[in-house]
């Protein structure tokens, strides 16, 4: 039996037997289930056949059927092979039926499927025998079933038919088994040849390589028994754990093991690659046992020196926390643009990791403002801008955040400054010493948090040095290595690119702003057209400055403009192209240009200046000039407003009645497209009317849609009772988000009527001899309204004018005084010529008449109407009127 090919043999002989019994029983029953098909076939045919045989229906129709079927039914049975055949009605009461005393009793079984029409075979049990019988219904002309036939064969018939085949299957199987088992010998005695067996020699020398194999691996083995014996050890596990030559066959205990070592083995549990120590030496373990294929009970263990690389894995476990604090930094620091923030990012990223404190501090004359220069720079006047502490509120610092000291020329930090390369220090480090006792309160501190330890790096960005980061060991032992001082230069490196980011960014930030906040209005001109208020936001100070802008502009007649308007772009450039199109447009409002001629004025402007800058591609990128703008012009007197706008949202009006709407004005190109039409509308306000100018950064934003802006803006504006300032606020606040992303003007005018008797009106007949009954009609007035001491002058002013319109004019001619702030006489005449300055000569006898206006006016001017001309002029009223 220890012959590969008898056991070979002897399991090839069982699978046959095996083999050869399933297929018997699997013939035994087909055999018989073939029996019992046989059966019902027989049943149901003879059934069938009598039941539909003549004369059957008349007999059960008869009034004694068993009289006429019985003989039938017996002579049918005897002439099949079936065992019975029974004629029943159609509640089963048998009519015919081999054993007579059973006619008249009522039959056994599923009799109902047979009485409602349906042929079947079924297995019996019951009485008076068991047996595979049919039942088929047995049906008169109508078709109608009047009784049942039932024929079959006892259960007992069918089983001695399955037993008369039973012998040839025993037969079959025994030779196919026979023939199986020989030719499962023949396979083993040919295997036998094959292997040729497997002599002493061989053995031996199988023997000789598992042992060479065994002893020579550079891993330890231990074979346990199922009493914690040693069966084997090779040379490696006997030099790792020093267990002596003669060890085999000893008990666990006495191997001289660490007992964690024991304990370990003892347990029997299945480990995979467990780190233990044995001596001096980390040794990974794996321990299995031998039962799991039937082997004999014990365990086996095999045993790894893992010592060096443990040592190994430390040091790339370090280099790997070191690479993860460099990538965290990467992340989180330079966040945002604001120089104590960033600060504060790189000491929260290196405590505790790497340092038990750190401080970050900058020159204090770069955030006063000045550019440092370049390289490494001398003396140290730093202001701390961040510091952490593996302690709650940092109390080893010497300096708090936020203060100005000043480090002598042996200090680390003014070292570091003038070389412009790190430092690690240590305490004991003479230099670092000499230091601290020139500072008694900084050498106590040190003393009493445990300070042992400085890197000093700086922060140098671009050539440029903006300051120096302390890192300081105190709760942890190990000093500082070259390692942790390239990780901080590393992490200070890229705070130092951050904080110069922050720094030019706040200093062209603060440059572009107070460009803007110069050209913007810091208060509003006195005049008694509006009352208005305004409220300019600019945008989240990561986009920078935009060019939004607003002016109210007095204008001759006791007129007012009013303007906002929006540059495309952020930055000092869309800060400088607001400045010079609110200065164009004030320039242009004060040439009296009606809203619509204006903006085609600012249109030629705008295209100019896009032209300049795709000229001049250092300053500024071609086609990035355009803007947006509102002009309207309200006039006290009548309560006209005229409008025209370009490509700017449409103001929104406030009615005295509480209604308020967005005024239908054409929208018009933006500035800067030329060539289209700009199209001005008139709208009379009622006094006390509300006017709304704006910018699109008011009512539009990412949260909220214009139209959405518009309705909000529009509900603000009907709140009743408010102050212009208050209503700013709270336009300013529903509408805008905590950061909004675009700059928002608001401009707000309550327009104002002068009352009728500030106004008086004369219409002028075109001859020369009514400029005086007009010259003493103005006298009047200003007696009237108490300005006598102005009256001379004026009545200088008003002949001289009316004159000049009667000579070079043509009607209508008109004479207008209005009493505002100032005195305003205002000649109107149908010609559209303008008069001018010029300087007359000696014997010329005309010329004189405006020069003398210019010198008596305060100013004086001329502007077009659709049907002619205004000359008008202005007198400063006397003190206390």
């Amino acid at each position: 039996m220890r012959s590969v090919a008898v056991q070979a043999f002897v399991w090839q002989l069982t699978v046959l037997v095996l083999i050869a019994a399933a297929a018997m029983v699997a013939l035994v029953l087909k055999t018989t289930n073939d029996a019992q098909a046989d059966a019902r076939h027989r049943s149901l045919a003879v059934a069938a056949g009598f039941a539909h045989s003549p004369g059957v229906v008349q007999a059960l129709q008869s009034p004694d059927p068993t009289a006429i079927l019985q003989p039938l039914a017996e002579a049918a049975r005897q002439g099949s092979a079936v065992d019975f055949v029974s004629v029943l009605s159609r509640s089963g009461i048998r009519y015919t039926d081999p054993v007579p005393g059973l006619i008249g009793q009522r039959a056994q079984g599923d009799i109902a499927r047979a009485a409602a029409g349906q042929s079947f075979t079924e297995v019996f049990e019951g009485e008076p025998q068991n047996a595979v019988r049919a039942l088929v219904p047995v049906t008169d002309a109508q078709g109608a079933v009047i009784g049942i036939v039932s024929a079959g064969v006892q259960t007992v018939d069918v089983g001695a038919e399955a037993n008369r085949r039973l012998p040839v299957l025993i037969g079959a199987a025994a030779g196919s088994l026979a023939l199986a088992a020989g030719g499962a010998a023949l396979v083993s005695r040919r295997l036998r040849r094959q292997t040729h067996g497997l002599g002493p020699v061989e053995m031996t020398r199988m023997y000789e390589h598992h042992d060479a194999v065994l002893h020579s691996v550079r891993e330890g083995v231990l074979i346990l028994d199922a009493d914690r014996r040693l069966v084997l050890a090779n040379d490696e596990a006997r030099q790792l754990l020093g267990m002596h030559p003669t060890a085999e066959g000893l008990p666990l205990d006495e191997l001289g093991l660490d007992p964690e070592m024991t304990a370990l083995l003892a347990s029997g549990r299945t480990v995979t690659d467990e780190v233990h120590p044995a001596g001096n030496r980390l040794l990974a373990v794996n321990l299995r046992p031998t039962a799991v294929r039937g082997g004999p009970a014990g365990c086996v263990a095999t045993l790894r020196d893992t010592t060096e690389l443990r040592a190994l894995a430390g040091r790339a476990e370090e280099a790997q926390d070191r690479l993860k604090l460099l990538n965290e930094g990467s992340a989180r620091i330079g966040s945002t643009l604001d120089l104590t923030r960033t600060a504060q990012e790189l000491a929260e990223v290196v405590v505790p990791r790497l340092a038990d404190f750190v401080s970050v501090n900058l020159l204090e004359s770069l955030l006063g403002g000045d550019e440092p220069p370049p390289g490494p720079i001398t003396g140290a006047v730093l202001r701390r801008m961040a510091h952490q502490s593996v302690r709650a509120g940092a109390p080893e610092a010497s300096v708090e955040v936020g203060e100005v000291a000043f480090y002598p020329e042996e200090s680390p930090q003014a070292h570091c400054l003038a070389t412009g390369r790190s430092e690690l220090l240590q305490l004991a480090d003479p230099a670092t010493s000499a230091w601290l006792a020139a500072d008694p309160a900084r050498l106590a501190k040190s003393r009493a948090y445990g300070f042992h330890s400085w890197i000093e790096v700086p922060l140098i960005a671009r050539g440029t040095t903006l300051g120096v980061v302390d890192f300081v060991r105190s709760r942890r032992p190990e000093p500082f290595e070259t390692d942790d001082l390239v990780l901080a230069e590393e992490l200070v490196a890229r705070t130092a690119v951050c904080l110069d980011n922050a720094r030019r960014f706040n200093r062209e930030r603060t440059a572009a702003l107070t460009l803007q906040h110069s050209l913007l209005p810091r208060r509003l001109p006195e005049q008694s057209a509006v009352e208005a208020a305004f409220r300019y936001l600019p945008a989240d100070p990561r986009l920078g400055v935009g060019g939004d802008w607003f002016d109210v502009i007095p204008l001759s007649g006791a007129r007012v403009a009013l303007v906002v308007g929006d540059v495309v772009g952020h930055g000092i450039h869309a800060s400088a192209t607001m400045g010079r199109l609110r200065s164009a447009v004030r320039t242009l409002a004060d040439v009296d240009l009606a809203p619509d001629e204006l903006l085609t004025q600012l249109d030629d402007l705008v295209i100019r200046l896009a032209a300049e800058s795709e000229t001049d591609s250092e300053f500024a990128t071609p086609g990035e000039v355009g803007a947006t703008c509102l002009y309207a012009v309200y006039d006290p007197v009548s309560g006209h407003c005229c409008l025209a706008r370009a490509g700017h949202p449409a103001p929104a009006v406030a009615l005295p009645d509480g209604t308020a709407a967005i005024l239908d004005l054409p929208a018009g190109p933006p500035l800067g497209l030329g060539g289209l039409p700009f199209e001005a509308v008139e709208t009379v306000l009622p006094e006390g009317s509300l006017l709304a100018l704006y910018t699109d950064g008011l009512v539009e934003s990412r949260q909220r849609g214009m139209d959405a802006g518009l309705e909000a803006l529009q509900q603000a504006l009907t709140v009743p009772g408010l102050s212009l300032d208050t209503l700013c606020d709270r336009i300013v606040g529903t509408l805008l988000p905590d950061h909004p992303a675009d700059d928002a003007a608001l401009l707000l005018a309550r327009v104002q009527r002068l009352d009728i008797g500030q106004v008086a009106t004369w219409d002028v007949p075109a001859d020369p001899a009514a400029v005086a009954g007009v010259r003493a009609d103005a006298v009047r007035r200003l007696s009237a309204w108490g300005l006598e001491e102005v009256a001379f002058v004026t009545e200088l002013v008003v002949s001289e004018l009316v004159t000049n319109a009667i000579r070079y004019g043509g009607d209508p001619i008109q004479l207008r005084l209005i009493r505002d702030r100032t005195l305003i006489c205002e000649v109107t005449d149908g010609s559209s010529t303008a008069p001018h300055l010029r300087r007359a000569r000696v014997f010329d006898e005309g010329g004189r008449g405006l020069l003398l206006v210019a010198q008596l006016a305060q100013r004086w001017g001329a502007r077009q109407t659709t049907s002619g001309k205004i000359i008008w002029c202005e007198q400063t009223l006397p003190a206390g009127v």
